[in-house]
């Protein structure tokens, strides 16, 4: 199969620090994947022309769409030219809705992760509002992506999500994002001797951890709330760290008024293998996200042997399944009762004896192998290969 894989440009933040962002993954995973077997794979992405020039702030911002969407396109239409005619286009993000119209008469899909911006435009997120400009943009998107035929999302909450933003018949698949084998349990006490020694914290006696950036959505805010209910318990003085982005202005003040701010440790350039031990060296994993697309360290943490507290909505409970805690979505009308009502269930976990604790772990192992990579690359290729049987391509 010939396969030419449509990727987010590399010259904005998310992409240039890609700890903070699943999309650079599983890009790789889909070309890697491919590749490895036996299909020609070829990436196109957009490049840094207008974006060097020396601007800042929103111009700048500004010249990197016209790279995407100006100069960028113009190149594909050029290789259109040259390209295969049985050539199977894929595309790995719905923000690249706008290069659809492109190649829309041909063999072709689009993997989708969330809706979370569509919405926030369409003003269905309180907590997440949308200037003019964004909602422009965020129509010029799903104008882009509505002219598609054949989509690939990645859980059931998303694929109910696309069916409501769309208006046609279209072709849909659910296929769960694979997870690296490499997350698995270790020795939690040499892991946290380990760490220890990375970071100049002393994780002997455990620690809750959180792993991710300041989107709205991530809510670092509510994690930094329920662990501050939670030391008010005086039950125990293990310290949180919060591993990811910079703190935001918001969340360093937040940190900066608990009053257990000295056991409150944001990690940053923490490198994957250390992540990895981490998960395997925590007491607890939280994860109160306001909504995702999928919860990718949900599935990491469970993996890694980590029990895991997170929201009790999809697709975290896709996620988790029966093996995760799970607490309510934060609600900004009672944030004490939230706090409080999360701190019970962290107590909870912390207080697991060991056969209990053993239990959790195990049903979390398990839970975790149903988002193998293999599989999530096999059902993906039997797709591309149906999409490219209905129009006439035959299988290599």
């Amino acid at each position: 199969m010939n396969i030419v894989i449509f990727s987010n440009p590399d010259f904005f933040g998310s992409q240039k620090r890609p700890q903070f962002s699943s999309m650079p993954r599983y890009t790789n995973m889909i070309v890697d994947g491919m590749a490895e077997r036996g299909h020609h794979v070829t990436l196109w992405s957009p490049k840094s022309t207008f974006f060097e020039l020396p601007f800042k702030g929103v111009v700048k911002k500004w010249m990197g769409y016209i790279d995407q969407y100006v100069v960028f396109p113009a190149d594909v239409r050029r290789r259109l030219k040259t390209c295969a005619p049985d050539t199977l286009f894929v595309f790995t993000d719905q923000a690249q809705g706008p290069w659809i119209p492109l190649v829309h008469q041909r063999a072709h899909v689009m993997h989708c992760h969330d809706f979370l911006a569509q919405w926030s435009a369409m003003g269905k997120i309180k907590e997440n509002k949308t200037g003019w400009t964004g909602k422009q943009y965020q129509k010029y998107i799903r104008k882009g992506w509505a002219k598609g035929k054949h989509f690939i999302a990645g859980s059931f909450n998303t694929n109910k999500e696309l069916q409501q933003l769309i208006n046609k018949p279209i072709s849909s698949d659910v296929v769960y994002t694979g997870l690296d084998k490499s997350y698995a349990p270790a020795d939690v006490q040499l892991t946290r001797a380990a760490l220890s020694k990375k970071t100049g914290i002393n994780l002997s006696a455990g620690y809750l951890l959180h792993v991710g950036g300041n989107q709205w959505y991530k809510n670092r805010e509510g994690v930094i709330e329920m662990y501050d209910a939670w030391r008010a318990l005086e039950t125990s003085n293990l310290p949180l760290l919060l591993i990811g982005a910079p703190p935001s202005a918001q969340i360093k003040n937040l940190i900066e008024k608990s009053i257990y701010k000295n056991d409150i440790h944001v990690i940053i350039g923490l490198e994957d293998d250390a992540v990895k031990k981490a998960y395997a060296g925590a007491t607890v994993f939280l994860f109160p996200s306001l909504a995702e697309g999928f919860g990718w360290p949900i599935a990491e943490a469970m993996a890694s042997g980590c029990p895991v507290i997170t929201t009790n909505e999809a697709p975290m409970t896709e996620v988790a399944g029966s093996a995760g805690y799970l607490i309510p979505r934060r609600t900004t009308h009672d944030l004490a009762g939230w706090a409080q009502c999360a701190a019970n269930v962290i107590q909870k976990v912390v207080e697991l004896p060991d056969y209990e604790r053993n239990k959790v772990v195990e049903a979390s192992i398990k839970n975790a192998k149903k988002f193998d990579a293999e599989t999530a690359l096999d059902q993906i290729e039997n797709i591309y290969n149906n999409i490219t049987s209905e129009f006439g391509y035959a299988k290599d």
